[in-house]
């Protein structure tokens, strides 16, 4: 130390009482468990897990808008940072089902449930199989097809939907002022309408929930309204489309390229997911008032 500046204010050891000093609090992992509400700190999104893929987690929001951001850190639960991991079940590497579900090894199929999803035709239903055929045997669930939905509320009304005989639906174009948007109204203005659950994607047909990649497009084609539109994603491929037996091979064609639901879009998987929790939740118990 040089005496003409007086005593040495900063020690002569520079490590000494480091071992005392506490640093950052270290940030806690959580598991990216489904359903989980996680807000993510760049944008302030704020959703509910509804699966991990790879690296990635998808939140769905409150408006059903859904989002992917990369696992790790930059989240927050309940106000407090954390960094967010694949459950232990995927790290693992356990079987998983096309829908990303965990697999029920050597399940024989359950005795199917009263309650039903009714999607609108063969080729929702066809696809509904593909993905989430798994879980539905599991769960006993039954998938019909009505043919189109303009018969929904003569439909739901002679099923006679209850309390443990619930109907979920799958609508296609369902898009504020669209036809569809007013029978789903309908149906859940109606007396079973507690007991119906209505939801849709916005795509004028099941073929565009699958995504355009797998078929080598960029984007699905705008097809003019005076175009039957599947006849019209035909000629665009450049696909048979002079009868209706050139259109079922056309979407065996698509449908082939469905492996998982990594293969379609968010906005589908959400709507699914959310139909068959629906139908599969337990009735609750019914309710006789508080006792005098």
């Amino acid at each position: 130390m040089d005496e003409r500046f007086g005593p040495d204010r900063y020690g002569t050891d520079v490590l000494a009482g480091f071992a005392r000093q506490r640093g950052p609090a270290p940030v806690p992992s959580v598991e990216a468990s489904k359903d989980l509400v996680i807000e993510w700190t760049n944008t302030g999104f704020c959703g509910a897990v509804i699966r991990v893929e790879g690296k990635l987690v998808h939140l769905e929001d409150f408006h059903g808008q859904v989002r992917v951001f990369p696992l790790g850190p930059g989240f927050l639960l309940e106000g407090k940072p954390v960094v967010l991991q694949a459950p232990a079940a995927t790290r693992a590497g356990a079987l998983r089902s096309a829908s990303g579900s965990l697999a029920v090894a050597d399940h024989q199929a359950r005795v199917a449930r009263a309650s039903r999803i009714f999607v609108e035709g063969r080729h929702d239903a066809e696809l509904v199989e593909r993905v989430w055929g798994h879980d539905l045997r599991v769960e006993g669930v039954v998938v019909e097809y009505l043919e189109g939905v303009d018969d929904l509320d003569a439909i739901i009304k002679k099923f006679a939907p209850g309390p443990d005989r619930r109907v979920g639906v799958l609508v296609d174009h369902l898009i504020a002022g669209s036809k569809e948007s007013r029978i789903a109204e309908t149906v859940s203005r109606g007396p079973f309408g507690s007991h119906v659950l209505v939801v849709g994607h916005p795509f004028v047909d099941i073929w565009q929930a699958v995504k355009p990649a797998r078929v080598g497009l960029s984007v699905w084609p705008q097809v003019p309204r005076s175009v039957e539109w599947k006849h019209g994603i035909c000629e665009a491929l450049g696909w048979p489309h002079a009868d209706q037996a050139d259109i079922a091979r056309a979407w065996q064609r698509i449908l082939g390229t469905v492996k998982t639901y990594a293969d379609l879009e968010p906005v589908l998987l959400g709507r699914v997911e959310e139909l068959i929790d629906f139908v599969t939740a337990e009735a609750e118990p019914a309710s006789f008032g508080a006792s005098k």
